[in-house]
């Protein structure tokens, strides 16, 4: 149990799938729904404090090297093109409907980038962020727990 809820939690924060593969791991593990929920969530939601850290301290320091240098430019690229229409568009509505949105590559670690990008406001967007999640985990987490009766 404490080896799944790691995973759970673990996957959950990672850039590889987030509470959109966490949530579908802890319950196909036979943890307690509620808690995988709840385990997905705040890791999930840990992700905007830390990208931030990252992105205001680590990534100055990192961008001096060529390679790193480029593939932050391609990751910045990829994230205001996927997210600029919405946040111009709806602002802080549009970045918590970007972050909600449960597909690969519309998650925090993308609202995050976003909201460095566009020098949002951090609380709002926090707070955006926060309200994505927690749709995105919802959908998720319906969807892998009233889907396991049809496998």
């Amino acid at each position: 149990m404490i080896r799944e809820t790691l995973f759970t939690f673990l996957w959950s924060i990672s850039p590889f799938g987030e509470a959109k593969v966490g949530i579908p791991y802890g319950l196909l593990s036979d943890l307690n729904p509620y808690f995988v929920f709840v385990i997905a969530l705040i890791a999930n939601i840990l992700v905007f404090p830390l990208m931030m850290f990252f992105l205001d301290r680590i990534n100055t320091w990192l961008v001096r090297w060529n390679w790193y240098k480029k593939a932050a430019i391609w990751v910045a690229k990829r994230a205001k093109k996927g997210s600029k229409g919405k946040l111009n568009k709806y602002g802080y509505y549009g970045l918590a409907f970007f972050v909600m949105i449960p597909l690969p590559g519309t998650g925090v670690y993308a609202g995050s980038i976003a909201t460095y990008l566009f020098k949002m406001e951090r609380k709002k967007a926090f707070s955006a962020n926060i309200v994505g999640i927690t749709i995105s985990s919802i959908i998720v987490w319906c969807v892998t727990f009233f889907g396991q009766g049809v496998l």
